[in-house]
């Protein structure tokens, strides 16, 4: 299976999507992100957060779609609704839209705040990847694995 995560600037939440899913996937899934206009570099503090839990962050980088447009993914999934609203590029076919909202801890007012929201989104994504990786065949068929993705973006439990 492979994933694509797209958020609009490629620097923090779709970024965490691409570093949890491949640590924990370890194999089973194919992952990438990218963003409609990346910042060009990845936001200091996602690459703090992954350090500290003991993510691998060495090849995270912004990226734009041209980027990955070689990446044929199986399954897009959005993370901010910017994003959401967004038209995805024609060269994405048939892949499986859908969305796992998660608020920006960037955007917080306070390091503090950003700090907790940091751990808030990356517990959130660690059980939505754990969620999917509990499925035996990830080979599903498109209406299958749109259901069991949009199930698994509705948890959000544990995010403010």
């Amino acid at each position: 299976m492979k994933i694509l995560f797209l958020c609009t600037h490629n620097a923090c939440r779709s970024i965490l999507c691409e570093a949890i899913t491949r640590d924990l996937a370890n194999g089973q899934i194919e992952v990438a992100s990218a963003g409609s206009e990346p910042s060009g570099a990845v936001h200091r503090q996602t690459l703090r957060h992954l350090e500290k839990r003991s993510y691998p962050t060495a090849n995270l980088h912004s990226k734009g779609f041209d980027d990955v447009a070689d990446f044929k993914p199986d399954a897009v999934i959005t993370v901010c609704d910017r994003a959401a609203k967004e038209p995805c590029p024609v060269w994405l076919g048939s892949a499986i839209k859908a969305h796992w909202g998660l608020p920006d801890p960037t955007r917080q007012s306070s390091a503090t705040k950003m700090h907790q929201m940091f751990g808030e989104v990356i517990l959130t994504i660690e059980r939505r990847i754990k969620q999917l990786l509990t499925e035996p065949d990830l080979n599903l068929p498109n209406p299958k694995l749109h259901g069991l993705l949009k199930r698994i973006g509705e948890d959000n439990h544990g995010i403010v």
